[in-house]
This record gives structure tokens, sequence and C-alpha cells, in this order.
């Protein structure tokens, strides 16, 4: 059996090592490329974040019904307070605090209401009419 010993030329061994060096050229390449774009996206994204500023939290307590109850009360503007239960009360509001209003009634005694007692109110049409 003549067995036959297969050697690499000098050439063929440079060529693979070439081969394997442009591969590695390649790859090292790529990645920076994918570094670049990805600081680039980055940069952009903080560029538009930067142009559109973060949105306000909005005030816990915006005053809104002080304001009406004080309006009202200045103007003396009659006002008809309906209950939970549907009773109807017309008045001038005298005063208010966190928890209760005092109705001023032309036809019977003040009241204190307890605010979560009111279902709603409303601006007195019939009284205003008249005036």
């Amino acid at each position: 059996m003549n067995r036959k010993l297969i050697r690499t030329t000098l050439a063929q061994v440079k060529e693979r090592e070439q081969q394997l060096h442009q591969a590695a050229q390649q790859a090292q390449q790529a990645r920076q490329q994918a570094a670049q774009q990805a600081e680039r996206q980055a940069e952009r994204q903080s560029t538009q974040q930067q142009a559109q500023p973060k949105k306000k939290i909005p005030p816990e307590q915006t005053n809104a019904e002080t304001f009406y109850y004080k309006k009202q009360m200045d103007a003396r503007t009659p006002m008809v307070v309906v209950l939970q239960d549907g009773e109807e009360l017309h008045g001038t509001i005298e005063w208010y605090d966190k928890g209760s209003i005092k109705l001023h009634r032309y036809d019977g005694p003040n009241l204190l209401i307890l605010k979560h007692n009111i279902k709603y109110m409303y601006k007195d049409q019939i009284e205003q009419d008249a005036e």
C-alpha cells in the first residue's frame, strides 16, 4: 500500500491567512458600522426628546370650586341646590368651607348643607327673570 503525504504549499497557507484576515476585518467593520448607527439613532432620539418638552403634571387642585362659590356669593346669585334624594332647595350661598355650604333661604330658615349630600346645583332662572 502506497501512502502519499499531502502537504500544503506556502502559497496556499498565505492565501488562507489572507482570507481569514479579510474576514476578521470585514467583521470588525460591520461591528463599527452597527455601533455608529446605534450612536446616530441615540442622538436622534435625544434631540427629539429635547425638542418635545415633557408635559407638565396637572395640579392636584384647580380651585375651580372655590372660584365658583366665591363668584356666586359675591353676586348673591339665586341658586337651586338639588340633594341626593331629589329635594330642591332655593336660596343664595352665604358661605362655604371644605365640606359644607350655608344656604340663605327666603321662604324658610337658613340651612347648613353637607357637600356630599348635594347631587348638583344651578342658577335659579325663575328668581333671575323676576329681577
